[in-house]
C-alpha cells in the first residue's frame, strides 16, 4: 500500500524536500494557520521550481494542511473547536483499534522498544519538570510506533499518512503543558503495560481516554488563545 508521507525513508525528489519543509514549517506554525499560499512566495523561500512545489502542495491537501476555495486559492487550514472534534472523534476510534490490534501484534522486541523510547521521553528536561511535553514525528512519537504495531496497513494508511500531520499540528501548536504533562505519561505507561499484558480491550479503553482528555486539553488551549 502506498504510504504517502516520506517519515520512513530520506527525501528522494525535489517534491519530497519541499513537502517535508513546509509540513515542518505548518505543523510547527513557522507558516501559520490561515495563511495564504502563494506559489511564487514559497518557491522562492524553499529554493524550488513551481512543478515539485506544485506536486508538493497537491500531497498536502491530501493530508489535510491546506485547503483551496474557489476564486481564493489555497490556505493553511485554521485550527477551531469544530475540526479538532471531528478529527479526534476519529482519532479515538481508530487509534483505539491500533491498540487493540498491537496488543495482539507487537513483538516483543517492538515493546520493549516503546518502553525504552518512552524512557527517553522522561529524560527530557521539559517533561521531568512538567513543562511541555513534545514528540518528534515518526518513529519518536509513541503513538505513530502503536499504530505501526497494529500491522493493519490500512489503518497504517489512515493514521500515519492522511491524517499524521493535522493531528500534529494541534498536538504541537496547542499541545500539553502543565498538569497535563505528568498525567499524560502516566497515560502512555498504562497503554504500553496493557499491550505488554496483552489486553487488547484494556488498551482501547486506555488509548480512547487518552485522546479524549488530549482533545480536552486542546479545546482549553484553543478557548484561552480566542479570548
Amino acid at each position: 500500500m502506498h504510504i504517502e508521507n516520506v517519515l520512513l525513508r530520506p527525501p528522494v525528489t525535489a517534491s519530497d524536500r519541499v513537502l517535508l519543509e513546509i509540513q515542518k514549517a505548518i505543523v510547527e506554525g513557522s507558516i501559520a494557520p490561515g495563511s495564504k499560499m502563494s506559489e511564487p512566495e514559497l518557491a522562492k523561500r524553499f529554493e524550488v521550481s513551481r512543478a515539485p512545489l506544485r506536486e508538493a502542495m497537491a500531497r498536502l491537501e491530501r493530508c489535510h494542511l491546506i485547503e483551496r476555495t474557489p476564486n481564493a486559492g489555497a490556505r493553511v487550514v485554521t485550527l477551531t473547536p469544530q475540526g479538532l472534534l471531528s478529527l479526534y472523534q476519529l482519532r479515538e476510534e481508530l487509534e483505539g483499534l491500533a491498540c487493540r490490534l498491537a496488543a495482539e501484534n507487537m513483538a516483543e522486541g517492538e515493546i520493549t522498544e516503546l518502553r525504552d523510547l518512552l524512557d527517553a521521553h522522561l529524560q527530557t528536561q521539559r517533561v521531568r519538570e512538567g513543562e511541555s511535553y513534545y514528540q518528534e514525528a515518526g518513529d519518536l512519537d509513541f503513538h505513530y510506533r502503536i499504530i505501526l504495531g497494529s500491522k493493519n496497513p490500512y489503518l497504517i494508511n489512515i493514521l500515519c499518512d492522511e491524517l499524521y500531520f493535522l493531528v500534529r499540528m494541534y498536538r504541537v501548536q496547542l499541545g500539553m503543558n502543565g498538569p497535563r504533562v505528568s498525567r499524560a505519561f502516566d497515560e502512555h505507561k498504562a497503554i504500553i503495560n496493557a499491550i505488554a499484558n496483552r489486553d487488547g480491550e484494556l488498551a482501547d479503553l486506555l488509548m480512547r481516554r487518552h485522546i479524549g482528555a488530549s482533545r480536552q486539553n486542546i479545546e482549553i488551549q484553543l478557548q484561552n488563545k480566542g479570548n
